[in-house]
């Protein structure tokens, strides 16, 4: 499991935000430029990822309530 992968959503987005702000307003090295960049790419991914399962999950949760609301 990669950092991004072990980071909360929040942090996550947290940090995307202070990547934004980076390369916004800051003259940043070409080196650096592409380290950032892959390292939004990686949080961004994460990000994704988490939303795909919340949804999953809540899909689920939902059929098992209708599930036990129609056999009530």
């Amino acid at each position: 499991m990669s950092e991004a992968e072990r980071i909360s959503y929040t942090d996550a987005v947290t940090e995307l935000q202070a990547i934004l702000d980076e390369l916004e307003h800051e003259d940043i090295d070409v080196d650096r430029l592409a380290e950032r960049v892959a390292r939004a790419a990686a949080l961004i991914e994460n990000c994704r990822a988490r939303i795909e399962s919340a949804r999953i999950e809540v899909d689920r949760i939902i059929l098992d309530v209708a599930d036990d609301a129609g056999s009530g």
